[in-house]
């Protein structure tokens, strides 16, 4: 016989609304209010014995601040929600604590080739390596965020989703995926997670026990989303005539904005497209510029406008591809669109522009404006000390050009600044931090800076900043271009610091002269024991350049060098280098 429910209907039909994890928690709540009332009746009970705090850390894996500003949403939104959470930067996390963590929310972004961000490296490493770690004990959720025109969409997300999970943990929270417009999926993911977090710190008691290095953050007056308006006051070529490349010096004036920034930090900037694309692609859709259409703040304005401040124009994507293809009728381009690999080798070869050329049909104004992707602002690495230049930012821009059915066009940052904007032009700025590539603290640290073209930049910053705080460490530079005469970028700077013994030590590697091409691997292994010399006297080494090649060679040659001159197997090699980054000895800004 089916005993009666002891319990009134309408309360049964609110614990049928519950979920799993909230009834287990509520089971435990009742049996030990249960108890409480039994030793009120003199009925004996055991003393309550308090369950372990659960802790939480948000943990951001940032390139360019977006996932970093996710992080402290989402920490902010913990905390209103009654959850102390710590906040950390995968920068300031120690891997090897991974497995005693209790519950991770870990925030990333996605760089290059899928690869993660440079602060979340080792812990990627860590994890994906030959000694993984048993992560049995851990609930986590990952939300990954990236840009859908590469081909590896947000793939540091899924891997560091799916491993966390090969290696035993439970996932509380499906993966998340952000676009580069990230807001409003980001917001959701948060929305879904905070809730189940909340329920199982509800489980006890107790406060959760803070973890160290929790994320600092500043509050700045001027981001990408409010920029500040400044003025180019200087651009000068830095290559010869006759060179492949065009690489402009850019002075920015910053006077009266408050700015600072450090060596090291990055600078946004937000172009205006080329007018010259702006009216080929009006032109490819029969309109005037006139026509009016919607932002996605819903505020009016003209297509021209709207194309040369408000739409990425230069880059192209697969939703662009996709949506035209359907919208044209071109079977060629739904062909294209439904093939991954071919698609990405178009993408890769073509710009929005050279679609519409190729598949003519003319859309209207707000249909066109709708295929392309907002705006983004482009970082390139600071080239001066503020100690040195005062209110002014310095910037190595190499000018990007291509040929496309029979016309040139420029990269779209790389164009305005390089080539269109003039002298007393306004151009829109704000500093983006980079607390992953900092000067040791201690001047008298020796440093190593390996870099390949513009990737000198943040290293002109380094010997300012180094020159202006007196510091006696030593300093080498490893640099590689084309060719002596066409291409060693500020080469009159560097002669002066060498001759006034603050830049100890150069080595360059020109690529296109001679028989053979020399680059900076190649200089690294020819130096092998003089680098191991002066990594075992503590010297810390910066990477600056071309994430696909450039940094792979370099990393591939500095494990060579610990390896051979270490005497160590491949994997302590490979490990030693890793803990070098960890301890932030080891440091790079790739792109």
């Amino acid at each position: 016989m089916t005993p009666a429910n002891p319990l009134p209907n309408e309360l049964s039909a609110q614990l049928a609304a519950l979920s799993p994890t909230q009834l287990a928690w509520l089971s435990g709540y009742c049996w030990a209010q249960s108890q409480g009332a039994a030793g009120s009746l003199g009925v004996s009970a055991a003393p309550a014995v308090a369950a372990p705090a659960r802790r939480v850390l948000v943990l951001s894996a940032s390139q360019t601040g977006n996932a970093r500003g996710v992080a402290e949403s989402l920490h902010a939104k913990l905390k209103n929600a009654g959850v102390e959470a710590v906040l950390s930067s995968a920068g300031d996390f120690k891997s090897k604590t991974l497995p005693d963590e209790d519950i991770v929310l870990l925030v990333t972004s996605t760089q290059g080739e899928g690869e993660p961000p440079e602060e979340a490296l080792p812990l990627y490493k860590f994890v994906f390596g030959k000694k993984a770690p048993d992560l049995g004990k851990l609930t986590f959720a990952v939300l990954g965020l990236g840009d859908s025109s590469y081909p590896n969409f947000c793939q540091a997300g899924k891997d560091f989703d799916a491993k966390f999970a090969e290696l035993g943990a439970r996932r509380l929270n499906d993966l998340g995926i952000c676009d580069l417009e990230f807001q409003s999926a980001a917001d959701a993911w948060i929305e879904a997670v905070v809730p189940l977090v909340a329920e199982f710190a509800a489980q006890t008691a107790a406060a959760s026990v803070a973890t160290p290095a929790a994320l600092q953050t500043t509050g700045t007056v001027y981001t990408k989303d409010k920029p500040y308006t400044a003025t180019l006051s200087v651009r000068q070529k830095i290559t010869s005539r006759s060179a492949e490349k065009d690489v402009e010096h850019i002075e920015i004036d910053l006077s009266g904005s408050g700015l600072h920034y450090q060596a090291g930090d990055a600078l946004g900037v937000l172009p205006l497209n080329a007018p010259a694309l702006v009216q080929e692609i009006l032109d490819l859709h029969q309109l005037s510029g006139e026509e009016k259409i919607r932002l996605s703040d819903d505020l009016e304005t003209d297509i021209r406008t709207a194309l040369t401040e408000s739409a990425d124009i230069t880059q192209n994507t697969p939703a662009l591809v996709q949506q035209y293809a359907e919208l044209s009728g071109s079977e060629e381009l739904k062909t294209t669109a439904a093939d991954k690999a071919r698609l990405d080798a178009y993408l890769a070869a073509t710009p929005p522009v050279g679609v519409f050329a190729a598949h003519p049909h003319p859309l209207d104004a707000q249909t066109l404006f709708q295929l392309f992707r907002p705006q983004t602002p482009r970082l390139y690495s600071i080239a001066s000390a503020q100690d040195e230049v005062g209110e002014e930012v310095h910037l190595t821009v190499g000018v990007v050009r291509f040929e496309h059915h029979g016309n040139t066009y420029t990269g779209a940052a790389s164009g305005y600044l390089g080539e269109r904007l003039e002298e007393g032009g306004e151009v829109r700025v704000f500093v983006e931090p980079n607390p992953n590539f900092r000067l040791p603290a201690n001047g008298d640290t020796p440093v190593i800076m390996i870099g390949a073209g513009t990737g000198i930049a943040p290293f002109r910053a380094f010997m300012q900043q180094r020159a202006a705080n007196g510091d006696n460490g030593k300093n080498w530079l490893i640099f590689g271009n084309q060719r002596l005469a066409d291409d060693f970028l500020y080469q009159l700077e560097w002669s002066d610091y060498r001759k006034d013994g603050i830049l100890t030590r150069a080595d360059l590697a020109w690529s296109r002269q001679g028989e053979h091409k020399v680059y900076v691997q190649h200089k690294i292994a020819e130096h092998a024991a003089e680098v191991w010399n002066w990594l075992q006297q503590g010297a810390h080494l910066y990477v600056c350049g071309d994430a696909t090649r450039m940094a792979r060679d370099v990393e591939t040659a500095l494990i060579d060098v610990i390896e051979t001159q270490g005497k160590l197997s491949r994997d302590d090699a490979e490990d030693y280098l890793n803990e070098m980054r960890e301890d932030k000895r080891y440091q790079r800004d790739v792109y």
